[in-house]
């Protein structure tokens, strides 16, 4: 008779005292080693990188496939260009690295970006790349043939290194435009001839390009553009001799202090003065558009081609921004013809891109004028205005046009502001919007879809579950391929001790609802009390209760709450949410008045509703808007708030830039009592919590000016409070070695020093 096998890693009966010994030792190091896993600190964070995210691409969609920049599998340390068939899966290699060395050199060229000529024969490479302000947007430029494989940088022998901006190819390829110290230039590729288009660029006349306040607010970069026949060039030029100099002071990098100049137009200060032209790509004379208003009192933020090269289409605000108008301008004359005007009480959003339909006889336009964010067709004189999305919800952004298929996709979500799901609908306007993001995936989707809508790379998360990106094909989004898992930070994140966060809603004392979340201990007791972190923005430009990946911010509330917070966030009205124009636009005029207020009734109502939420222990922290909120919290609602953690935050609205705060605000001479009591600094003598006051002195966003008022004032009123600056660090406090992981200490010790964790 056989014996059975029992294998006993331990067998405890017959192993010696050491061996017992060591078998114990494994045991608890095992046990130890998952308990480290489980439970966060600031340097698991900030400092590890074991929570990093997946990369795919970049890449982008074109005709035949789409195309990935990738390692090189033959020059170490280099990359290529990759074209990917979405339905086989099969690639071919488009731009090898030994194409991308130029002769003589050691190294093939970085990729920072490139753009394709219209017939694929040349390729254009931007590289070796400098920041300006918030983007690498100046660097140099090559021009690689694939007919003969040679490289050419473009910009002239003697042009300095890293000075082209925005350079791209005439639509035949012969070609390259681009920006160089505020003019814009024409080089022949084959030749190397180079056409100066404009001659009077400075660092007060703008060609081309755009100054701080137009790039920070209106997100314009690139000021130009080629016509369709690749015969002229339509461009902006800025006056910015009339704005002021803002000073910032950099301590550190020299014996003595180094003044750096923004241009900076604050509220009711000077503005640039914009205007469009439209000049040869030979060169020669300048056609200016006529457009009626002080160009000092209005802006012009968005300017295209009019589906042809006779006209150009652009949008005219007033500096108000309560009225938006579309022009269509002759670029032989200058003339031009009002199309439509958009106009609100409030404020009107720029419409960011325009899509010519029907052989350029209507294009499409996104408006709030029936009270949700609709797509309409206008018709190109303006007569026709057609609502083609004519549903009871806000289509928060248009992510494809396909005429051909005849089709509408676009991000919505009809029945939860927290989330984000694609829809489509028909471009005539007939039919209803069908969601095509799957029913089960309960969180935020985003998608870059393919020009023909066929294909996407679509990645879905939400709060707790980190991103994973897929090849998918629509419309029954199937999945083709899975490009990104994160299956490493997911099992790092599964790991975490921690409960699934609560998203909830609280109604406020005089009507509306507000969304809010919470994370709670993973050892949370109803039956006892803990104290309370709000995290806010609550301001137009941003919004908290969102059901998306939160990466490192939702890892250090996460760790928070592990070490016994409950860490909240409430949407209070103003806030970018997809619940109509109405909620959006109930803050115009008192930005630190209607949020302030609401966050202090959604706290009211929280407290109220849930039992266990320690109302003698409330902190509240933000950035930026929210540090903004964190200081009207603290100084408006003493009795509710009693730690405040407020980074880079605008003290005084009348120091923040204009076009920013005159939009939401109005202009300060027509609602200074607005501006007055939205302001923290106003209310800074009613402090009587603690309060941490964080700010970079090199912000050029939110100067550091603004700290300095609020320190001013609570010292002129004998007001204790805590405060640190960080050495030329700009708005997001981030450059320098070891500066997040310091901040985020430095907030988790006054939290802790301040407002005692654990449950009572």
């Amino acid at each position: 008779m056989k014996k059975s096998l029992t294998i006993n890693p331990f067998p405890l009966r017959r192993c010696s005292g050491q061996a017992l010994t060591i078998a114990l030792l494994l045991l608890l190091t095992s046990m130890a080693l998952k308990a480290q896993d489980s439970i966060l600190t600031v340097d698991r964070i900030f400092n590890s990188g074991e929570f990093s995210q997946g990369r795919f691409g970049p890449a982008r969609w074109q005709e035949d496939g789409y195309v990935l920049l990738e390692a090189s599998k033959e020059t170490p340390h280099a990359r290529e260009l990759v074209l990917y068939n979405p339905e086989t899966g099969t690639s071919t290699v488009l731009v090898t690295a030994a194409q991308l060395t130029p002769e003589g050199a050691k190294r093939p060229l970085g990729i920072q970006s490139y753009t394709w000529s219209a017939d694929r024969s040349q390729l254009l490479i931007f590289t070796n790349t400098r920041r300006v302000w918030r983007a690498n947007t100046k660097g140099d430029y090559w021009v690689l043939s694939l007919e003969d494989n040679k490289l050419k940088k473009m910009g002239g022998e003697e042009a300095a290194e890293a000075t082209l901006m925005f350079a791209k190819f005439s639509p035949d390829g012969s070609k390259v435009a681009y920006v160089r110290e505020h003019n814009v230039y024409v080089e022949e590729v084959s030749s190397g001839v180079i056409h100066q288009l404009t001659h009077d660029g400075s660092t007060s006349m703008i060609n081309g390009t755009f100054d701080w306040a137009y790039e920070e607010e209106f997100f314009c970069r690139d000021g130009f553009r080629w016509s369709p026949d690749g015969s002229k060039i339509a461009f902006w030029q800025l006056d910015a001799s009339g704005v002021r100099d803002f000073y910032m002071i950099n301590n550190t990098d020299s014996l003595y202090p180094r003044l750096i100049p923004v241009q900076y137009p604050k509220v009711g200060e000077t503005l640039s003065s914009a205007r469009l032209g439209v000049v040869s790509s030979a060169g020669g004379e300048i056609v200016w558009m006529k457009v009626e208003g002080a160009p000092r009192d209005h802006y012009l933020p968005r300017m295209e081609w009019a589906a042809n090269s006779d006209e150009i289409v652009f949008q005219q605000l007033n500096r108000r921004q309560n009225t938006n108008k579309v022009f269509l301008g002759n670029v032989h004359t200058g003339d031009v013809t009002l199309v439509m005007t958009e106009e609100e009480d409030t404020w009107v959003d720029v419409y960011n891109e325009f899509y010519w339909i029907k052989n350029g006889e209507a294009f499409l336009w996104v408006s709030e004028r029936d009270g949700w964010r609709h797509v309409y067709e206008v018709s190109r004189d303006g007569e026709e205005v057609k609502c083609l999305t004519d549903w009871p919800f806000d289509v928060m952004s248009l992510e494809l046009v396909d005429e051909d298929g005849g089709w509408l996709y676009y991000i919505a979500s009809p029945d939860n502001a927290t989330e984000r799901y694609l829809y489509r609908s028909k471009l005539n306007g007939k039919g209803k919007a069908k969601r095509l993001s799957p029913a089960e995936q309960t969180g935020h989707h985003s998608y870059q879809l393919a020009p023909d809508g066929a294909w996407a790379f679509h990645t879905y998360s939400n709060l707790e579950t980190p991103p994973v990106k897929n090849l998918i094909s629509l419309p029954n989004h199937q999945v083709k391929e899975v490009l990104v898992t994160n299956s490493g930070l997911h099992e790092k994140v599964n790991a975490l001790s921690r409960q699934a966060v609560d998203y909830f809603k609280v109604t406020l004392e005089d009507g509306p609802t507000v969304d809010g979340y919470m994370i709670k201990p993973p050892s949370f007791d109803p039956s006892k009390k803990y104290p309370v972190l709000i995290y806010v923005y609550s301001e137009p430009w941003g919004q908290t209760v969102k059901n998306v990946w939160g990466g490192s911010g939702y890892l250090w509330h996460l760790m928070l709450a592990q070490q016994g917070y409950i860490v909240m966030s409430l949407d209070s009205r103003g806030t970018p949410a997809p619940r109509g124009r109405t909620w959006r636009k109930a803050i115009y005029g008192k930005i630190g008045i209607v949020n302030a207020g609401d966050q202090a009734k959604g706290l009211k109502a929280a407290l109220a509703k849930f039992s266990f939420l320690d109302e003698t222990r409330v902190g509240i922290w933000g950035w930026s808007g929210g540090g903004s909120s964190t200081l009207s919290a603290m100084f408006q609602f003493p009795e509710l708030y009693h730690v405040g953690m407020s980074v880079a935050p605008v003290g005084d609205q009348r120091y923040y830039d204009a076009i920013y705060q005159e939009r939401y605000m109005g202009l300060l001479a027509d609602n200074p009592e607005g501006y007055t009591q939205g302001s923290p600094v106003t209310h800074a003598k009613n402090l009587k919590g603690k309060l941490l006051i964080v700010h970079g002195t090199g912000d050029d966003n939110v100067h550091y000016q603004n700290a300095e008022a609020v320190i001013n004032e609570l010292i002129f009123h004998n007001k204790p409070f805590s405060m640190m600056a960080y050495p030329n660090r700009s708005h997001g406090i981030f450059e320098g070695k070891n500066t997040s992981r310091h901040l985020r200490h430095l907030l988790t010790t006054y939290l802790h020093d301040h407002l005692p964790a654990g449950p009572r």
